[in-house]
């Protein structure tokens, strides 16, 4: 050992900075560009996934207000056999 606090380290050498000034980053270089065929690439690949039980979901639903509006007819009361 040596010195009192001297742990046998060596000191280190070469040790390069480099930095880049504040007005010169771009912090949101490509972002729109990227930010346009990321959501492209994204909503293609979920597409699948989310649309066809959006697109059944829907024919059920409108199935089923077009036969409410049926039964709630006049000739739909009659059909049933629902007597006023």
């Amino acid at each position: 050992m040596g010195d009192w606090g001297d742990l046998g380290c060596p000191t280190p050498q070469r040790i390069a900075t480099y930095s880049l000034s504040s007005n010169r980053q771009r912090p949101l270089a490509g972002a729109f560009h990227a930010a346009i065929f990321n959501t492209f690439r994204r909503f293609r690949g979920q597409v699948l996934y989310v649309v066809p039980p959006f697109v059944v979901a829907y024919a059920a639903m409108n199935w089923a207000i077009e036969r409410n509006e049926y039964l709630n007819s006049k000739p739909g009361r009659l059909a049933e056999g629902v007597e006023e």
